[in-house]
């Protein structure tokens, strides 16, 4: 008969060396060894135990995890603040990119929407055609799905009429200046929004501004009267139809607030603004065909001996960049405090005074940009000392 180990049930052990004559090691290195073999166990039992709570680690155990759990955690940390940075360097370079285009779609919207009005003297045609480009894109927006269509009852399109006359009237008036006086002189007057905003909030809202704010708008109004008394270009109709753009777009402002529109999720700012405009073509249109008539027609631009394809590819860009403009401006002022959208207006303000200037070589006499510099310190004084003011209590 075959023995166990033969057959596999049992599985022979590994041959242990045998000492020879374990009686002559010395005493002293005969105990050294039975105590390391007894304190071998006994050290994976206690480390084991340690591990999960049931024994206090030793000092140098709990200085090593100590020291592994601050690097772990100084590691974190270090990381942390690297990716928040991050975050906040891309954020900075995106907002810088929505400012320069906002700077960029104005100063190319006045400069080409100049030149049409210089030959075709017809602002309610050409106001008419930059809401129509407005409403084209809006649209497209919405049925591409690259902004989410808003869900608006009758009764918020009802209360967002007013916002729309005010706001057709005010772009209707700025064209109409435009095409009288020059560029640099429209965005002077323009600069004194501020004074009509106090006055209208005053009125209509009770908003009543401190002493300071109504300090700050006399640089304006001093600064817009010594530009105006010195422009080469003025003359009452231009002068008149800015100072009207300004009642109209802050009429809207104080509109907005004093009807204090429900909106719903998906109506930001950007789908209300593009409401406005498809509602100011559809108010807009009739208007033109009962005073000027359509004169955008070729028949009509090649009778009045116009270029066809110059005037219709200004008349597009300008379009395009008018609503352009006021998108980007949207989007900033979701980003930012009003007060420093006021700021970054104010210097897209200065920006195209100057870029006008250059390029329709403007003759600027020494009182006038002294008039214009005092006004549009005053608006930067007047954005600063807002910002102090204390916010109405709500009732």
């Amino acid at each position: 008969m075959q023995s166990a180990a033969a057959i596999g049930l049992v599985r022979p052990c590994a041959a242990r060396p045998v000492l020879r004559n374990p009686t002559r090691l010395p005493p002293a290195r005969a105990a050294l060894r039975l105590s390391s073999a007894a304190a071998a166990p006994r050290a994976g039992l206690v480390a084991g135990l340690g591990r999960i709570g049931l024994v206090p680690a030793s000092p140098d155990h709990e200085r090593r995890s100590v020291a592994a759990a601050a690097a772990a955690s100084g590691k974190a940390a270090a990381e942390e603040p690297a990716e928040e940075g991050g975050a906040a360097l891309g954020k900075t370079l995106q907002l810088g990119v929505f400012f320069g285009l906002w700077y960029l779609f104005n100063i190319y919207f006045n400069i080409y929407n100049k030149q049409v009005l210089k030959v075709f003297p017809y602002p309610i045609n050409i106001t008419t055609v930059q809401f129509a480009v407005g409403t084209v894109i809006s649209l497209f927006l919405w049925i591409t799905g690259i902004l989410k269509r808003p869900k608006i009852s009758g009764a918020q399109l009802l209360a967002i009429l007013p916002l729309a006359i005010v706001h057709t009237m005010g772009n209707l008036f700025t064209n109409m200046s435009l095409g009288k006086v020059a560029v640099s002189f429209t965005h002077t007057i323009k600069a004194m929004e501020p004074f009509f905003s106090v006055l209208l909030s005053a009125m209509f809202l009770g908003e009543l501004p401190t002493p300071w704010v109504i300090l700050s708008l006399l640089p304006i109004v001093g600064g817009v009267a010594l530009a105006s008394i010195s422009e080469a270009s003025f003359n009452w109709a231009g002068f008149l139809a800015a100072m009207a753009s300004n009642v109209t777009f802050q009429s809207r402002n104080v509109l907005s607030k004093k009807l204090m529109l429900k909106k719903e999720a998906s109506l930001d700012n950007i789908n209300l603004f593009s409401i406005i405009t498809v509602m100011s073509f559809f108010l807009l249109a009739p208007v033109t065909l009962l005073t000027e008539g359509v004169k955008v027609t070729p028949t009509f631009l090649q009778t009045a001996g116009l270029n066809l394809q110059q005037v219709y590819t200004r008349s597009l860009i300008a379009a395009f960049c008018f609503h352009a403009y006021q998108q980007v401006s949207y989007m900033i002022l979701a980003r930012v405090s009003p007060v420093t959208h006021s700021v970054g207006n104010c210097v897209k303000r200065v920006v195209v005074i100057v870029t006008s200037v250059l390029f329709f070589k403007t003759p600027v006499s020494p009182i006038n940009s002294i008039g214009t510099a005092i006004a549009l310190a005053g608006v930067f004084l007047y954005s600063q000392l807002k910002r102090l003011q204390p916010k109405p209590k709500a009732a």
